[in-house]
């Protein structure tokens, strides 16, 4: 699932930068398939259906938007998310799968993605956490340590240092509301075409 869905996110790109869908159309299909598959596999195993799965998705829009399909007000995009969130939580409060705010986080995003994430989710329910000025000031003395260390083929060291050095700018980016994962990615593409031009 997770290469058809890159492959999708690629096809879509593709028809941003080109106008042409054809690419969209087939991982929009391979992206269907494995729905499909995962259901048909579970209908096999007894667990559920295709036809389960489609009314849960129905049924938690519906539920998830009351300023469309209910009662529900909702006057800004900031307010929508707000609704969104606390009924997300009341849907998850008695499920034995979450564990906790922060573990509800999959480990399976990419990880500067889930940085962002677990950042916004602890200041949210636990104690808010360092402010742009303080990830600046802790980055420079990171960047000073790292400065001291030797490089080699590995070390400990260097690893913590730059593994903190990541989750500030995760930090960063987070306050300052960039995708740290498309900054990187669009930044990675910039580099190609400097070599490849």
């Amino acid at each position: 699932m997770t290469e058809e869905a890159a492959e999708l996110l690629a096809a879509i790109r593709i028809y941003g930068q080109t106008g042409n869908f054809e690419n969209m159309v087939e991982e929009l299909g391979d992206v269907l398939l494995q729905v499909v598959m995962h259901a048909r596999i579970a209908e096999e195993e007894g667990l559920f259906t295709m036809e389960d799965v489609v009314d849960e998705v129905s049924r938690k829009m519906v539920r998830r938007h009351p300023h469309v399909f209910g009662t529900g007000s909702a006057e800004t995009p900031d307010e929508v998310l707000v609704n969104w969130e606390e009924i997300k939580k009341e849907e998850k409060k008695d499920k034995d799968w979450v564990k906790s705010p922060l573990r509800e986080i999959p480990q399976e995003l990419p990880a500067l993605t889930r940085a962002a994430k677990v950042l916004k989710k602890a200041d949210k329910y636990y104690a808010e956490g360092s402010s742009y000025e303080e990830d600046i000031q802790a980055l420079k003395e990171s960047a000073d340590a790292l400065g001291a260390c030797r490089p080699e083929a590995y070390s400990k060291e260097v690893e913590k240092i730059v593994t903190d050095m990541l989750m500030r700018l995760s930090d960063i980016a987070r306050i300052c509301k960039i995708s740290s994962e498309q900054a990187l990615a669009d930044r990675i593409e910039d580099l190609i075409d400097q070599y490849e031009k």
